[in-house]
């Protein structure tokens, strides 16, 4: 591959690492706190082609200050093109931009929450008080004190199916969507139809007692109000 190529390619992934960074798009992938990493990488990135690109105008590419040939690999034609496959993320964020894991990712993950809060008491909830559905399912597996009985709650997230009925799901990340979980709830009450990946935000209670080993640590909601809203910016919770 010519160098002149290879640093057209070096600038794509650059500017393709700012260019995710700047629009809010990383937060399909990431936690907000690593925006400044992407930034940081994609600086570095475009900061060492423009000093190859000067080094090779002033007639001293990297490579042939030895002043020696290098050896015919016998996988040569091979890697030849492997730098070519820097430019497969720059065409994925380019021309399609996946979107957030969503009501998808949820249905891989299986039909059980993965309980993870050791605790089992929490703080006083407010009336009306607007939760995670991580914190809403932690709550209603684990808190001895009951903060969610008979109190009315508002939770945001998208809809799931599962068979008839209708859920809410929310998807958590430590670090990237890569280590994803999953937190759903089940909605109960006239919903109407409600398509997969329908951002919601729901009013209700929880029911007491559904969220079980048998129900695979989903609890139930009866739901007063639902409302369509936008997909947030930021779709994860951490």
């Amino acid at each position: 591959m010519r160098r002149e190529t290879q640093h057209v390619l070096l600038l794509l992934v650059g500017g393709a690492l700012l260019r995710i960074a700047v629009d809010d798009t990383y937060l399909r992938y990431v936690r907000p706190s690593h925006r400044w990493l992407l930034v940081g990488a994609g600086v570095v990135v475009l900061g060492l082609t423009v000093v190859a690109m000067v080094s090779d105008l002033r007639g001293h590419p990297a490579g042939a200050r030895t002043g020696r040939m290098s050896e015919p690999h016998p996988h040569g034609r091979v890697e030849r093109y492997v730098p070519w496959l820097l430019l497969a993320p720059v065409l994925v964020i380019a021309l399609v931009a996946p979107p957030a894991l969503g009501a998808d990712a949820v249905a891989r993950a299986g039909t059980r929450n993965l309980v993870v809060q050791d605790a089992d008491v929490f703080g006083p909830l407010a009336e009306g008080a607007p939760l995670t559905v991580a914190e809403f399912v932690q709550r209603a597996v684990r808190d001895s004190t009951g903060s969610l009985e008979g109190r009315v709650v508002t939770l945001t997230g998208f809809a799931v199916r599962d068979g008839a009925a209708t859920g809410l799901a929310r998807l958590t990340i430590a670090c990237c969507a890569a280590d994803a979980r999953a937190n759903r709830v089940r909605l109960l009450g006239d919903l109407g139809v409600i398509a997969p990946d329908t951002w919601l935000r729901v009013r209700g209670t929880v029911q007491s007692g559904t969220a079980t080993a048998a129900t695979g640590y989903v609890p139930a909601m009866t739901v007063t109000t639902v409302d369509v809203v936008a997909a947030p910016t930021d779709p994860y919770e951490y």
